[in-house]
């Protein structure tokens, strides 16, 4: 079994269990309708398109991790920011290596042109025991496999070192127990284990993880420390970091094309972050 079968075999079986048991938005046809676009427009942008149909399984995580994480009326909306998200994927490359998660840059394209209709939400996998172990597991059995432990253990600990030192070290009402809560919402923690440990947008060397697990929590905190607590901040920091990925492996081998793109995306992407932050924030709260 390759790591996408066995990442989508997670992803799918989570998405079934929150449908069964927790607070996903959407309906079952809703669901195969995304399912179904994706499949389809996968297909049909593919650089290097089969004979036969072929149904790629990083192209279904993909969305399976967006019906997780966001909540829209509209099904549009899905399908638009699914198609940017497998569009730059295949096209925004450089030495075959393409630059963004695909799930975290659906998320970021809804904040960005659906602000007021899209939402990034935590609460729909809720918050029971038994679904955070289920959870749990599946993400070690697949961590060590593709050597990326380090990261997600990391972040955990930079993160909540950081929330303390510039978050509830200065705010007289804060206090940690409720830094810790957000780590009962089974999202986020799908978020750490999964989204935060793709093998094609993170570093491969444990050094490099290190940092890149740093850097990651200390934007998300810094984030928070000036706008205050807003989910979006750790999809944020993943756009910006990703973004490295390609030029640290190929650092060897780092050409001034690599170099140069990789500085106007981050002039571009520094902006994008500039003009989601300046809206006001959504609070969006799961019912039933």
């Amino acid at each position: 079994m390759s790591v996408q079968q066995q990442q989508l075999i997670n992803l799918f079986i989570l998405l079934l269990l929150g449908s069964f048991f927790s607070n996903i938005y959407l309906s079952w046809w809703e669901m195969g309708i995304i399912l179904s676009f994706t499949a389809l427009f996968e297909y049909f942008t593919r650089v290097d398109k089969l004979s036969s149909f072929y149904i790629s399984f990083s192209s279904l995580s993909t969305a399976i991790g967006v019906m997780l994480m966001m909540v829209s009326t509209s099904l549009y909306t899905y399908c638009i920011v699914i198609a940017l998200a497998l569009s730059q994927k295949h096209y925004l490359q450089i030495n075959k290596h393409h630059f963004f998660n695909p799930s975290n840059f659906a998320l970021i394209m809804a904040l960005l042109l659906f602000y007021d209709d899209a939402h990034i939400v935590l609460g729909q996998l809720g918050d029971d025991f038994w679904l955070l172990l289920t959870l749990l597991l599946m993400a070690i059995l697949i961590l060590f496999r593709i050597n990326r432990w380090i990261i997600p253990l990391s972040f955990v600990l930079f993160y909540l070192l950081f929330q303390y030192i510039f978050v509830v070290s200065l705010d007289p009402v804060l206090i940690m127990e409720e830094i810790y809560h957000r780590f009962y919402a089974i999202s986020f923690i799908l978020f750490i284990f999964f989204m935060l440990t793709d093998p094609k947008t993170t570093p491969s060397k444990i050094s490099a993880q290190l940092l890149f697990a740093f850097f990651m929590a200390l934007s998300t905190v810094l984030l928070d420390y000036f706008y205050g607590f807003r989910v979006q901040h750790l999809f944020l920091s993943l756009f910006f970091f990703s973004l490295f990925t390609p030029l640290v492996e190929g650092w060897q081998e780092r050409s001034k094309n690599m170099i140069l793109v990789t500085l106007l995306l981050a002039t571009l992407v520094i902006v994008v972050i500039i003009i989601i932050e300046s809206k006001s924030p959504f609070y969006f709260t799961m019912d039933g």
